[in-house]
């Protein structure tokens, strides 16, 4: 808005909250005229500054809250607010959409126009969720939600049935990871518009995708926040908080913080009928009141979809299995946590390297077998790496409490050059842990491009003003500093500078890669088929237990009346099961092992199956898994004699 815009009179009638969906922000009215209402106890007056119409005072309410109602605002106008007819105008701290950034003015927008056709959708159960972990900037050259939207299909046909969204809660700059994010309720104009979002949703509704947005509550970015303009307790210094400032959920003036928050929880899951939340750094959101936020926002997401499936994850560093008891026994009611134990023990199982927070795994078989049957590995040990104990117990937790991957946005950047996990071991060992990972109980997790072997590398990257960009590429360095072989002179002088375009701009898949890399997708659809449609993997949860073959081999046996599955998986050399005193390699009775899927099948890239049996005894190749099926011994015989005679 210049200086030179002609100004009209507008009426200025108190606003009625009964009729808001929100308790904030700028809401377009059904008969016509926009709601404005904002917190603003710092504030004595506050006008609202509307393109095209003169400024307009808002009544001030009890607790610090303005509002008004104009009735000739319309949707479309953009709008900033000026406190105690200062000198700077801000932009609306509930703003919908901000089109010229954080810094510039918000932009009124009425969410009733877009027309859904998902009214018979149900969401997905936590039993059916296989999660694709997604950067809409990078996901497609074009990095929008319209070039996105139109991937969604070779998505879902490969077996995916839930889209996890990183942050688009809009943040200074041209590009970014989202996660410092200072509008909570305005999607980056980066991607489109706020209709271009919920077009992508729909989409994926038709599809059968569920979709969950990674949502950061924990702190806000250090450009183009101006939450402090309107009041002072948005934030606390009672607590230290890795990023900055903590957010006030526990102190003086912690209600409106609180029901801001919350506000934005219902804003996504009502307005954009997203299927969830992954609550970024839960040990960074401080709360020692008697109802903790953690579980008021889980409380928010079930009532704002009432009826839905709706899910709930959390990543939490320490590992507190609180998080996801029922809230009858003291917890906060979670569907799941992210897994980092299982992401570092095959870390290191696939790369051979223990350094910094991998320093406290061995990448053993007991430690997919205890992923797979408990969850965390660590629920109270000593760790060396933090020098304390991590984790709480959690033995009574399903494993399907817990989400497992082998990428994610940050476990990708944290390497030399972004590079991804097929990149840093062989192919035998790469097929393995996946079919380890697709077939284990939990709920499996892939990273954008990780189901073709992109060739991309996926880097950090973050566009801030000249100086802060400056602190940001020390911090990156100083974080990648506890890696010993990053660290060194040589390798440290290469790394990429997050703030360069080139470091974003690489990072974009290349989607013609499916058809390249075909053989990749095939072995991750096929176990996605495995998992979902096989009459034992497909009932979950299931029975499970596991047991140590060899000093890099192990298996998982699923128990089921429609016949047992073992999943054998051998990350060393050829193994021969002889002697075989292990109860879980028994067959079932009248019945041998046959071989139901092999990593190592010429369509996937692998070299070929060996025969199952030698002599009587299980042959598991190098380098492979294979999943196994009761076969009646008659006709394992027969099989025997044509491999004999042949």
């Amino acid at each position: 808005m210049g200086p030179d815009t002609p100004l009209r009179d507008a009426a200025t009638p108190a606003a009625s909250t009964g009729r808001r969906r929100l308790p904030i922000g700028a809401e377009a009215l059904p008969e016509g005229g926009v709601d404005f209402r904002v917190w603003a106890p710092r504030c004595r007056e506050l006008t609202v500054e509307i393109e095209n119409l003169r400024p307009i005072p808002l009544s001030a309410e009890a607790g610090g809250y303005f509002s008004t109602q104009v009735d000739e605002a319309r949707p479309g106008m953009r709008y900033r607010f000026r406190p105690d007819n200062s000198d700077q105008a801000y932009p609306d701290p509930a703003s919908h959409f901000q089109p010229e950034g954080p810094h510039g003015p918000s932009e009124i927008i009425d969410s009733r126009v877009f027309r859904w056709t998902d009214a018979e959708w149900r969401g997905r159960r936590r039993d059916e969720l296989v999660i694709y972990e997604m950067h809409i900037g990078t996901f497609t050259p074009q990095g929008n939600w319209q070039a996105a939207q139109r991937e969604l299909q070779v998505l879902a046909e490969l077996g995916i049935t839930c889209l996890e969204l990183m942050p688009v809660a809009d943040f200074s700059g041209s590009f970014g990871w989202g996660y410092d994010g200072v509008d909570l309720f305005a999607p980056t104009r980066l991607y489109g518009r706020p209709d271009d979002f919920r077009a992508f949703v729909d989409r994926a509704h038709a599809l059968g995708l569920g979709v969950i947005l990674d949502v950061v509550y924990n702190h806000l970015g250090p450009d183009g926040n101006y939450l402090k303009c309107f009041s002072e307790s948005y934030f606390t210094d009672r607590y230290k908080n890795e990023w900055g400032e903590a957010v006030n959920f526990d102190g003086p003036d912690s209600g409106p913080v609180r029901e801001f928050v919350l506000a934005n929880v219902r804003y996504w899951i009502g307005e954009f009928h997203l299927d969830g939340l992954r609550l970024d750094a839960t040990q960074q959101m401080f709360d020692a009141s008697p109802d903790h936020i953690l579980a008021a926002i889980t409380r928010e997401v079930r009532d704002a979809a009432p009826d839905r499936n709706t899910i709930v994850i959390g990543e939490n560093e320490p590992q507190e299995a609180r998080l996801v008891r029922p809230a009858e026994r003291g917890g906060y009611a979670l569907d799941a946590l992210w897994n980092d134990d299982f992401h570092h023990s095959a870390m290191v199982a696939l790369t051979g390297r223990r350094e910094a927070y991998y320093t406290d795994y061995r990448g053993r078989p007991n430690e997919f077998i205890g992923a797979a049957k408990y969850g965390f590995l660590y629920q109270g040990q000593r760790y060396v790496w933090q020098k304390k104990p991590r984790g709480t117990p959690a033995l009574d937790l399903p494993a399907e409490s817990f989400i497992v991957f082998l990428q994610n946005h940050d476990q990708v950047a944290n390497s030399i050059a972004g590079q991804r996990l097929h990149a840093l071991t062989s192919p035998g060992h790469w097929r393995a842990m996946t079919a380890h990972l697709l077939l284990m109980p939990g709920i499996p997790m892939l990273f954008q491009g990780q189901e073709f072997a992109a060739s991309s590398p996926f880097l950090y990257f973050a566009d801030h003003r000249p100086g802060l960009d400056r602190a940001v590429r020390r911090g990156r360095r100083e974080f990648l500093g506890q890696f010993p072989s990053i660290a060194a002179p040589e390798v440290s002088d290469r790394l990429a500078d997050p703030s360069e375009a080139e470091s974003f701009r690489r990072s974009a898949l290349d989607p013609a890669e499916r058809q390249t890399h075909a053989t990749v997708v095939a072995l991750h659809r096929d176990l996605l088929a495995l998992r979902r449609y096989d009459p034992v993997f497909g009932r979950r949860p299931a029975r499970v237990d596991g047991a140590v073959l060899g000093a890099r081999a192990w298996l998982l046996r699923f128990f089921s009346d429609e016949g047992d599955r073992l999943l054998v998986v051998n990350l060393g050399p050829d193994l021969t099961m002889r002697p075989a005193p292990e109860p879980l390699l028994a067959p079932i009775e009248g019945h041998s092992w046959d071989i139901l899927w092999s990593s190592e099948a010429p369509e996937y890239g692998g070299v070929g199956t060996p025969p199952l049996y030698r002599s009587g005894y299980l042959r598991i190749a190098a380098e492979s898994a294979l999943v196994l099926m009761p076969a009646a011994r008659d006709r394992e015989n027969r099989k025997n004699r044509r491999q004999r005679d042949g």
